[in-house]
């Protein structure tokens, strides 16, 4: 990953153009994300979903005399939905369903065959000021008494990460009083509900 300083020239609907003017982007070779959330309905009939929480060290990294507010300790350790990068082979529609199995039994130990992955929405540009990243989102139906042991990718930022089930509804909430931090979490979890 890099940052790229470009200049560009806008051309307007109208067609008339800017001035030149400087612009940084982020480039990487895997650019776009699959986000997927898991989920089944417990016996007495309530949503749950799957959450993890791993380490990510820009939150903590955040300068102090940039924080507008008192930040908690726990910073870096998000708690979110599955996601990861998609491959350089995964880049179709079923590459991309292929990417988020992938990432379902890596990160959760949940072995769910690709054509089982739904999609759960449009995709979405989470920061396009910055870089052209896409998020596509899924769900897939999970029985919890058939997860194994997450195999995890490897990295440091995998290991010890903590894996909850918890009712959809008390997750909503999470996200309503600022303890889901994640942005791609809080939007797939809405749009589960709204299924």
């Amino acid at each position: 990953m890099e940052v790229e300083e470009l200049e560009l020239r806008a051309r307007f609907a109208d067609g008339t153009t800017s001035e030149v003017f400087r612009y940084s982007t982020v480039v990487r070779e895997r650019l776009d994300v699959v986000v997927i959330v898991p989920h089944f309905r417990a016996e007495d009939g309530r949503a749950m979903v799957l959450l993890r929480s791993a380490l990510r060290p820009p939150p903590m990294l955040r300068p102090a005399d940039a924080r507008p507010m008192e930040e908690k300790e726990s910073l870096g350790e998000l708690w979110e939905v599955p996601a990861g990068l998609v491959e350089l082979d995964e880049l179709s529609p079923e590459g991309l369903r292929m990417a988020a199995a992938r990432e379902l039994l890596e990160e959760t130990g949940f072995d769910v065959p690709p054509n089982h992955i739904e999609p759960l929405g449009p995709s979405m540009f989470p920061v396009p000021a910055m870089i052209g990243e896409r998020h596509f989102y899924f769900h897939a139906r999970v029985d919890p008494a058939r997860r194994g042991e997450p195999p995890l990718d490897g990295t440091v930022l995998e290991r010890n990460a903590r894996i909850e089930i918890v009712p959809l509804a008390d997750a909503l909430a999470a996200c309503r009083a600022g303890e889901i931090e994640d942005e791609k979490t809080e939007l797939a979890l809405r749009r589960l509900k709204e299924l």
